[in-house]
């Protein structure tokens, strides 16, 4: 099926750490994608109380959430029912998907793979379009390489929206060479990358 027939949900998540056996969400941001555009009027924004797990020095640093702006959010159960009502039914849009999926998984279960497999990594498919000199961008980088505006780096609706951007840009590119469906999109993003550097680096 060509993906611009299909519906996707852009996720990025903010979380107290990247310890996926410990650490937990404290913020998500999710945008729509529908007929090929991004539905900004639908987008979801909330902030999870990560209970007894406060953010860590360093992801304050990076997306300055601190533990007395995470007061009164609602719950990790409350915000696992809204999450799970925007991203019914619909393929992932991610940026770096393997830590949107560890953490899908701390919250839903299913094991991290299954949720790789219905997510479009849109890391991966700038990979693909721009081989191994791109393997080090940053979602910024990325985003500032292909025209796509970034106002609030790391704040989780604004990471969702340019992921959603770039994902157009990116999956258009890779239609122009002749992959043009949801698969073709989902296999891209399950090619190992010709380089290994920390996800979601301040930048």
């Amino acid at each position: 099926m060509p993906w611009h027939a299909v519906e996707f949900a852009s996720l990025d998540f903010e979380a107290t750490g990247l310890d996926f056996a410990r650490d937990r969400i404290i913020s998500f941001g999710v945008v729509p994608i529908r007929g090929g555009r991004v539905e900004v009027g639908e987008a979801a924004y909330q902030l999870v109380d990560p209970g007894d797990r406060p953010p860590s020095r360093e992801s304050v640093t990076i997306h300055g959430l601190r533990p007395v702006d995470l007061r009164g959010a609602p719950t990790v159960a409350a915000a696992r029912q809204a999450l799970r009502e925007a991203l019914d039914g619909r393929f992932l849009v991610t940026w770096w998907a393997g830590v949107e999926a560890a953490f899908l998984d701390n919250l839903y279960g299913g094991g991290a793979r299954s949720w790789m497999r219905r997510s479009v990594d849109v890391r991966k498919l700038v990979l693909a379009l721009g081989g191994e000199q791109a393997a080090r961008l940053t979602l910024t980088e990325a985003a500032a390489r292909y025209g796509v505006p970034v106002a609030s780096p790391h704040h989780a609706l604004d990471d969702a929206l340019v992921t959603a951007q770039l994902f157009l840009v990116t999956a258009t590119h890779m239609a122009a060479q002749g992959k043009k469906t949801v698969a073709d999109l989902l296999e891209a993003g399950l090619v190992r990358p010709p380089v290994l550097v920390r996800p979601r680096a301040p930048g």
